[in-house]
């Protein structure tokens, strides 16, 4: 365990004296509630799952991924790295189990998720400083709370927090479908990771010639949508056929790119690709990398079908979209991720604006670290603004942005360097390496 400068002289509190409740389960909330134990905290976990679940959700397990599988690369030298470097210093619960439940991704951290799921879910139950309670919260409790409720927050709670905060903005957020393995024609498809980075296995990918992905293309853009009202999509999760529609070969400069590819039966680069990334240690279960999608399921069947390792796939899981709430977070919340309307009362995940999976794991730490010190009577945790951390925690508090909108980890949130470095990747990485080494200063 880390105490020193973060965390202070460890103590633990008396059984039953539950300090801090953390409203849901999610990747935000057990990191909470994972903090606060790790400070000797005693705090109580209320997720509505099973008895109550969503439209997004599928099972009553803590921590369930419900888009994809992926949690972006894991090297330093990329932003999304260098944000799990730093929650790994604090002892992160989700990025230590990610690992262990990990699946071939390249250079991409993805996991099994039925198997992540339910060992955060087991470790969570085991701690005897976390009391897990099955049930629906529709108000935001008194005394010190954290509401990791995420962006499908029950109505009622969702509510209440309006009543609190004012209204609320909205997006929808989209999921790529999942197709089973046997059921992928392997005569129009090869293994291979982008420029042969990671596995060979880690890839499955199924390329289209011109004719095809043009085909392919024109019925895209005339499938039948199901109905959603008129709010704004979060550009990271565009389904496939909205992104189509901003131009002509928009998807195979996106996520049909086939640059870094080689088609072993051809020998050449083909026209166009789509990716199947991994779902499952068995590798029974693939994901359409990039294929957010709202097409009603039937559409999905018809147009996703013909791509030619698809024409007989069998979908395990159709994409669907759901509606997101995000808070106005410039205006309401501290860098620690605390409420300015009211003492006590801390928010984190999708909810703040923070996009990503890490990314609202990484919220739920520093709302767990930030009641932790309020309840020790030190000031609130300011992360330096050359870390991941402290850069998405100043962008979601900062009044100064205008237009808020959801933010995931990105070099261009940090301050730049003392040097100037031209390579790309040279700069990326000297930036990584600066954010870990002052994340270490922090914590020892």
């Amino acid at each position: 365990m880390i105490f020193g400068k973060i965390y202070g002289i460890l103590w633990r509190t008396e059984g039953g004296n539950i300090l801090v409740r953390v409203i849901g389960g999610g990747f935000a909330g057990v990191e909470a509630a994972w903090q606060l134990a790790r400070a000797g905290i005693h705090c109580a976990v209320s997720e509505m799952r099973p008895a109550r679940t969503t439209l997004a959700h599928k099972t009553g397990e803590l921590a369930e991924l419900v888009c994809s599988n992926s949690f972006k690369a894991e090297r330093p030298g990329s932003a999304a790295g260098t944000l799990k470097a730093e929650m790994a210093l604090l002892g992160s619960l989700c990025v230590e189990t990610a690992k262990r439940h990990r699946v071939p991704a390249g250079g991409a951290l993805a996991v099994d998720r039925e198997g992540f799921a339910r060992e955060i879910t087991r470790r969570v139950e085991a701690e005897p400083l976390i009391e897990l309670r099955r049930e629906e919260v529709t108000e935001i409790p008194a005394g010190m709370t954290i509401i990791a409720a995420g962006p499908l927050a029950s109505d009622a709670l969702a509510a209440d927090i309006q009543r609190l905060c004012g209204a609320g903005l909205h997006f929808y957020d989209a999921a790529a479908p999942i197709v089973t393995a046997e059921s992928v024609d392997m005569g129009h498809a090869f293994f291979s990771s982008r420029y042969e980075r990671g596995g060979e296995g880690d890839y499955l990918n199924c390329p289209l010639d011109k004719e095809q992905y043009e085909a392919f293309e024109a019925a895209l853009l005339t499938a039948e949508r199901a109905y959603i009202h008129d709010f704004d999509v979060y550009e990271g999760c565009m389904p496939i056929e909205v992104l189509a529609s901003r131009g002509k070969d928009a998807i195979r400069f996106g996520p049909m790119k086939p640059v870094g590819l080689r088609d072993p039966r051809t020998g050449h680069r083909p026209w166009a690709v789509l990716q199947l990334r991994r779902e499952n240690t068995e590798g029974t279960l693939y994901n359409l990398v990039g294929f957010q999608t709202n097409l009603k399921f039937g559409e999905q069947r018809r147009v996703f079908g013909m791509i030619p390792a698809l024409r007989d796939a069998e979908f395990a899981r159709y994409g669907v979209m759901h509606r997101n709430t995000f808070l106005d977070s410039p205006r309401l919340l501290r860098e620690d991720f605390s409420c300015r309307l009211r003492e006590g009362l801390w928010f984190a995940g999708q909810l703040t604006g923070v996009e990503g999976y890490m990314e609202s794991a990484a919220s739920g730490m520093l709302a767990g670290l930030g009641a932790a010190r309020a309840i020790r009577g030190l000031p609130p945790l300011r992360l330096p603004p050359v870390t991941m951390l402290g850069a998405l925690s100043r962008y979601v508090s900062d009044p100064g942005v205008r237009d808020f909108q959801p933010m995931g980890a990105n070099f261009g949130l940090l301050p730049p360097l003392g040097e100037r470095i031209r390579d790309k990747r040279a700069r990326y990485e000297a930036l990584g390496e600066r954010a870990i080494e002052a994340m270490k200063e922090c914590i020892l």
